[in-house]
């Protein structure tokens, strides 16, 4: 990633596809609808509301990060995406439950005009799931010839020179990368022979790469983490990034976990579960998707505490992560921590978190500011892996052989550095000692 020598500006609309309506793309369409138009405030999003130091704390420039990077206007949007129902946005959303009618009936007419696109679907990937709305093709490669028609089709509706999309779909089942996932070569030979490994999400990608459009992952799935769709996008100059929403339990640890570490308190024991009955829980509940999302849950804490650093502290630790299927609580999950800490001499302490959250509104802001960042990145001319980004994943990319780095507050330092450093501004280190000098 060099620095860029011009930023294209934002000019024209932005499109911003959503493979997966369901219940965070919808809010995050409708909460952005509702913002654009002062009907209610985007709370969450740091592209929307954040500010960013610049230069010394007595020159006390603060401006807004919408003001001091060029970022697309949520005027300037406009909204698309796939899904396997064929509910559009507003009947979609009012199934989810997340948003009161008070709200969806403010924007329906608005809303009602986003009807998705057919969906890629193969159900070994989402067992607990059954598609209505699905594409009729049957091989890999000409299911993804359809998605890149599909995005083609769109920007020539609206009238669109630039696309980014955030996957915002279910989780698919757990698997390892093949050899077909090795090169781009060896992947394109796949499509053409269906490979069974080759997952729903990774058609997307692959399509929506060659289109030359950005690829957020919001979901744990194995899908541009393979060394096929890195390449492709270093080739193509598409920012890719991802993965896994960081929302509700796993912000929590991303918190608390680098707090603990600082003041040098041990863990022994970290036990987390989850209670979910909206369409996330369900697909959560077949074991192969729930692995799934318990790789990605379970790989942050030793990220943060580096067990290998400090055996005495965190050596030890046992971290058990599970998820319930729970139909009655819908979108508004509950997430259950115990967590056995140590501190002078070894004598024993416990934190309990009790977090009754919405996984959607949290979700939300999030799938605004990648959008945005990603084109961003795009119109900077960054391809490939974005780590910059880290700040909004459980499990993010980074360039091979290289460890994901975990703690949300360095990973904040380091998105706004490169905000900083895009725009030729001092870096900040917090040192401060120029002002004791």
């Amino acid at each position: 990633m060099k620095k860029p020598a011009q930023i294209a500006p934002a000019t024209g609309k932005l499109g911003i596809l959503t493979p997966g309506m369901g219940a965070v793309a919808t809010t995050f369409i409708a909460g952005t609808m509702l913002a654009r138009r002062g009907l209610a405030q985007p709370f969450g999003s740091l592209t929307q509301l954040g500010h960013i130091r610049l230069g010394k704390r007595t020159d006390k420039r603060q401006p807004m990060i919408k003001d001091f990077v060029p970022l697309a206007k949520l005027d300037d949007i406009v909204f698309g995406g796939w899904d396997l129902f064929h509910d559009d946005a507003y009947k979609a959303a009012c199934n989810a439950e997340v948003l009161t009618r008070e709200h969806l009936d403010l924007i329906k007419d608005e809303l009602s005009a986003v009807k998705p696109m057919s969906a890629v679907f193969f159900p070994e990937f989402v067992k607990r799931l059954r598609g209505e709305n699905v594409k009729t093709q049957t091989n890999k490669m000409e299911l993804a010839e359809a998605v890149r028609k599909d995005i083609r089709d769109f920007k020539k509706k609206n009238n669109l020179e630039r696309c980014v999309a955030v996957w915002c779909g279910s989780t698919e089942v757990h698997h390892e990368a093949t050899d077909v996932h090795s090169s781009v070569k060896k992947f394109e030979e796949g499509l053409r022979n269906s490979d069974a490994a080759i997952s729903p999400s990774m058609v997307y990608a692959y399509a929506l790469i060659k289109e030359g459009v950005g690829y957020a992952n919001g979901a744990p799935n194995l899908t541009t983490d393979i060394p096929a769709l890195i390449e492709l996008a270093r080739e193509h100059g598409v920012p890719i990034s991802g993965k896994d929403f960081k929302t509700g339990q796993t912000l929590m640890k991303t918190i608390l976990a680098p707090g603990l570490k600082s003041r040098m308190l041990g863990i022994r024991g970290w036990f987390s579960t989850n209670i979910l009955g909206n369409r996330d829980g369900e697909v959560l509940d077949d074991p192969d998707s729930f692995k799934s999302k318990e790789v990605s849950k379970l790989g942050v804490l030793e990220t943060i505490l580096q067990p290998d650093f400090y055996p005495d502290l965190y050596g030890k630790m046992y971290h058990k992560v599970r998820i319930e299927y729970y139909p009655p609580r819908g979108d508004q999950k509950e997430g259950w921590d115990n967590i056995d800490i140590f501190g002078w001499l070894g004598y024993p302490m416990q934190i309990k978190i009790d977090f009754l959250c919405r996984d959607s509104i949290l979700a939300a802001p999030i799938v605004l500011d990648l959008a945005l960042f990603m084109d961003l990145a795009q119109r900077s001319g960054w391809g490939g892996i974005q780590e910059w980004l880290s700040f909004y994943y459980k499990s993010p990319m980074t360039a091979p052989g290289l460890y994901a780095e975990n703690d949300l507050f360095i990973q904040l330092m380091k998105l706004k550095n490169v905000m900083r450093w895009m725009m030729g501004e001092t870096l900040i280190t917090h040192l401060g000692n120029e002002y004791y000098e």
